[in-house]
């Protein structure tokens, strides 16, 4: 603007004379002041690069401490089952006095002291809840590795997306100074009868179009750095991202199979997979708990003679009695649980097709993205040449105001389409992220892009 003050020049009589406003040729102080003020708060906050934020988003992530509570829960179901072939190991008394013949308490010969070990020796069905435990564990802990893909996805895409509403406002920033000097410029104009009202308004326009950007892009800039600081822990003053911090996203590979590779690596197809097979282990064991089964069971208790034993136990009562034994139990005729096994066996033939549903879904949903990510990327390339010839457009046309063969108004115009053009492509680039993200979370290579192995791991 400084070459334009310099090369436009007053001619009276000249209704096509270019005059500008002083706010052009001397520095405005206070928005000067502001910027240097805003850059040295800048340097002095200490950047927060994107690895580091991921890793403090998953360690203190509700997300993921959820799903490490359920990976938790389903190891102690596994234990609980597993546990029930270790004796369990109980005492306790019955103490009371007896009128006549001693009764039972609660179903238990009254004592002083009564111990009683229990334990499953064989049963055909618990082998098979077992493995139906085992296989809730494995899909506890695949939901765990796709809740991790989407805390880092989300911190990804949020850090990306508070890149593009920074670097917007920092040029819309720049628009808005441009913008108020040109409506001032035309205001004037008007005044000396060259430009109409209608030039005003359309001066007036640009500017508050300008302004609602600029208010558009700081609220967003705010609720996204609230949500990082939510996410990772951290307090709103620290974030300040690092842009450059961002590995490049690899290109998308026309050549490469991402349905396969979605299939092999995707969580939800392997938890949808250990749901059926759990669900068929499941269904297996209620048809095996018709089998026999064999519990090993003892038991001590010290009795007293204050409940009548000795009085009708006369020649062989004794205090201390112990028995040592096992339990078979043979299922003989049972229509409910025939029933119930019947019913396991619908429930995994659903589980089945609902894992077949999964794969299907998943592959079909990796092709969309994949050519999501292909048009999206085609389309960021259209939208950037679009702002590289809206620039140069621009830099012809302040030229050409420096040769006095423009008019205000072509400059004005190639400003406006010039600031559309960039945001434009900034929408565009950032839309091509999020879709090239989301195919790096469904082909299982996000985590690596976003948290690379250090060179010390690389060479163990």
């Amino acid at each position: 603007m400084q070459q334009l003050d310099n090369n436009l020049h007053d001619e009276k009589g000249d209704e096509m004379k270019l005059r500008l406003p002083p706010s052009w040729r001397f520095p405005n102080l206070p928005a000067l002041f502001a910027v240097v003020l805003i850059a040295a708060l800048s340097a002095s906050a200490e950047p927060l690069p994107l690895e580091r934020a991921i890793r403090l988003a998953l360690s203190h992530s509700t997300t993921t401490a959820i799903t490490h509570a359920d990976v938790q829960r389903t190891i102690a179901s596994y234990r609980e089952l597993r546990n029930m072939r270790i004796p369990q190991l109980s005492a306790g008394s019955g103490l009371g006095w007896s009128y006549g013949f001693p009764l039972a308490i609660e179903g238990a010969a009254p004592s002083l002291l009564t111990v009683v070990a229990q334990s499953s020796v064989l049963n055909f069905a618990q082998n098979q809840y077992l493995g139906a435990a085992k296989a809730d564990i494995r899909a506890a802990d695949l939901q765990d590795k796709d809740k991790r893909n989407e805390v880092i996805v989300d911190v990804a895409l949020s850090y990306a997306e508070l890149a593009k509403w920074e670097a917007r406002l920092v040029r819309l920033q720049q628009d808005e100074t441009q913008a108020q000097q040109m409506a001032q410029a035309v205001a004037e104009r008007v005044q000396e009868g060259i430009d109409s009202a209608v030039d005003s308004n359309k001066a007036k326009l640009v500017l508050a179009r300008v302004r609602l950007h600029r208010i558009e892009a700081r609220g967003s800039a705010d609720v996204l750095r609230r949500h990082l600081s939510d996410v990772t822990g951290l307090p709103v003053s620290a974030i300040e991202i690092d842009p450059g911090s961002m590995p490049a996203l690899p290109p998308v590979r026309s050549d490469e199979d991402s349905k396969e590779k979605a299939a092999t690596s995707s969580p939800a197809i392997k938890i949808a997979e250990q749901h059926a097979f759990g669900a068929a282990l499941r269904a297996s064991a209620e048809h095996r708990a018709m089998l026999p089964s064999l519990d090993f069971s003892a038991q001590y208790a010290r009795l007293s003679s204050l409940n009548n034993y000795n009085v009708y136990y006369p020649t062989h009562f004794q205090p201390d009695n112990a028995i040592i034994g096992v339990a078979i139990r043979i299922p003989l005729l049972n229509f409910s649980q025939r029933a119930r096994a019947q019913g396991a066996d619908f429930e995994a033939l659903k589980a089945r097709k609902q894992a077949e549903a999964v794969r299907n879904n998943v592959s079909e949903e990796t092709l969309k993205l994949e050519r999501a990510a292909e048009e999206l990327e085609a389309a960021r390339d259209v939208a950037q040449l679009e702002y590289e010839l809206a620039q140069s457009g621009l830099e012809v046309a302040r030229t050409r105001i420096e040769a006095k063969l423009a008019t205000l108004h072509e400059l004005s115009d190639a400003q406006v389409q010039s600031n559309e053009r960039y945001l434009l492509y900034q929408d565009a680039d950032f839309e091509y992220q999020r879709a090239r993200m989301t195919l790096l979370r469904a082909t299982g290579d996000l985590e690596s892009w976003a948290l690379p192995p250090s060179p010390a791991k690389e060479m163990r």
